[in-house]
């Protein structure tokens, strides 16, 4: 059968970029099944993301070869995988599970094309005892201020060990150090429970309440050294009146956060997102 490979780059624009992308896969047998691109006039920058299928035969590294020739010349930032290589994904958490256990079952129901290769907490696994881990390799590491250095040397270790290609922080609540956050630039997902900027510090949904606002909404985005201020991959916000309570602003809060999670995780595995310095180009499913 044909393999499947997903294209996606950006080059300073000019004509004839399609073309030259184009003819290359035609010498190579490639037939292309979905194109999407976007010319950023404001940067000058050309981003654009090709599904496309090759015979059966035609080896990976051909299609690596192939499209170095046509794109170095572009001067582009470029990756291509084939459909048959999944993304590898640590997921990490705290004591609230509800993005873990999103994540989990749409892993395990086919939503999400990933291989969940590992779960690290800073809570110990018995937190977790309602939850079916099996087969999941579960790592505590639990921090202190003290810690935090030993703490993500262990954590850089698991990633190097485990080869990890997208870390995901589903409501983690530690902040990871700048060193770390450089590690892991472009491949590090968190969900912000707030339709940024937002309420800052703890209990969140409880200073929407006292301020009275009417949305309410969750943000995902690649974590950066600056705190909640990566390129923005998702948002979504839900409408609330006076008569929401703050224990409903949390359940609805949950709810937000979850969908929101999975549709940037489920983005990013499937090579929808280009990062153009402090935003996104995200091309739609």
């Amino acid at each position: 059968m044909p393999a499947t490979h997903t294209l996606k780059f950006a080059c300073p624009d000019k004509p004839g970029i399609v073309s030259r992308i184009t003819t290359s896969l035609l010498r190579i047998g490639g037939n292309i099944l979905d194109a999407q691109q976007f010319d950023d006039t404001l940067s000058g920058q050309f981003f654009c993301r090709i599904e496309f299928e090759v015979p059966n035969g035609v080896a990976a590294t051909e299609v690596h070869a192939n499209l170095t020739e046509s794109l170095t010349p572009l001067a582009a930032q470029w990756s291509v995988a084939a459909e048959s290589e999944r993304t590898r994904v640590l997921i990490m958490a705290s004591k609230e599970d509800h993005c873990l256990v999103d994540l989990l079952y749409r892993w395990r129901s086919g939503d999400l094309p990933m291989d969940v290769v590992g779960i690290v907490s800073n809570h110990p696994e018995e937190t977790y005892a309602h939850l079916d881990l099996s087969g999941i390799p579960f790592h505590h590491l639990p921090v202190t201020k003290e810690t935090k250095p030993d703490q993500e040397a262990k954590l850089i270790g698991l990633i190097e060990e485990y080869d990890v290609q997208l870390v995901v922080l589903a409501r983690y609540m530690q902040i990871l150090s700048d060193e770390l956050s450089n590690y892991l630039h472009g491949r590090c997902i968190n969900i912000h429970h707030s339709f940024l900027p937002g309420f800052k510090g703890a209990k969140p949904y409880h200073q929407a309440h006292a301020r009275g606002v009417k949305l309410i909404g969750a943000t995902a985005h690649y974590v950066t050294g600056d705190l909640d201020e990566g390129p923005i991959i998702v948002q979504d916000v839900e409408p609330i009146s006076h008569r929401d309570t703050p224990d409903r602003l949390v359940r609805k809060g949950r709810d937000i956060e979850r969908r929101v999670l999975a549709r940037a995780v489920s983005h990013h595995v499937n090579g929808r997102v280009l990062v153009h310095g402090k935003t996104t180009v995200v091309f739609p499913e």
